[in-house]
């Protein structure tokens, strides 16, 4: 039986990350900060699910984490880093510096540390490591500025481990996704429903479950095929025109 770790799994893709894989018969290591959220959704799986609360922003509890992990849950064989989130949505020049460096440590930082800490047991069980980024790595839009950054290091990241574990048997993927529904823009909007109601009304944007089964798709795959990278959108969302400044 296979085990996969799967980072902000208290909601939304991380959440249906690891209901997808337990319930297609994997162990899973679900990690995040709200211990009870992770315990509801370990409840369903009869012990295929094992809980790690910490916060993903701190090495030494993330390393303790690990180290503590049950003997049964020790051979990583995929590490899903799905933690991420998105916050503020004025310009730059309007942007909370400290909102600017959560994203960055979460994104970016924590989800380095972490990939860093599982190698030698993905490289020892020749597993597989997807990492969450976004269209926003690719795709510019107003507000977007530090969180497309960080997504754009995060897609990068991957193409850099891909090369550097050429010959490893190790695969590693970015999935890119676009609209998908969850609780991403309450948090980006600091919890503002009607903005969130808003941005999605009409649009039928993807779920974390469309994200799940990608993922789950990707793992499984044959072991001679890697996905590099997958951007996928709803049919709704495609691409707007570029922004001219007109003088009056």
């Amino acid at each position: 039986m296979k085990t996969a770790l799967v980072t902000g799994a208290t909601a939304g893709i991380g959440a249906a990350t690891v209901r997808a894989l337990a319930g297609a018969g994997w162990q899973v290591v679900a990690t995040g900060r709200r211990a009870d959220r992770l315990e509801a959704l370990a409840a369903a799986f009869d012990g295929r699910v094992h809980t790690a609360a910490f916060d993903v922003r701190d090495a030494d509890a993330t390393g303790a984490a690990i180290e503590a992990l049950p003997e049964g849950f020790r051979g990583i064989d995929l590490l899903v880093n799905n933690a991420g989130l998105a916050l503020g949505t004025k310009p730059a020049q309007e942007s909370s510096l400290a909102d600017w460096r959560t994203m960055i440590d979460t994104n970016v930082t924590a989800l380095v540390a972490i990939t860093h800490r599982l190698l030698p047991t993905l490289i020892e069980r020749k597993g597989g490591i997807i990492n969450l980024s976004s269209v926003a790595a690719t795709y510019p839009y107003t507000g977007g500025n530090v969180y497309g950054g960080t997504k754009a290091f995060v897609k990068q990241f991957t193409l850099g481990l891909r090369s550097d574990l050429h010959g490893t048997g190790v695969r590693v993927a970015s999935i890119e996704p676009g609209m998908v529904e969850t609780e991403f823009t309450l948090v980006r909007t600091g919890g503002n429903q009607q903005a969130s109601d808003t941005l999605y009304a009409g649009a039928e944007p993807m779920t974390a479950e469309d994200i799940a089964a990608t993922v789950l798709w990707i793992a499984t795959l044959p072991p001679h095929l890697n996905i590099n990278s997958l951007e996928l959108m709803p049919v709704s969302q495609s691409f707007a025109g570029f922004q001219v400044a007109r003088k009056g």
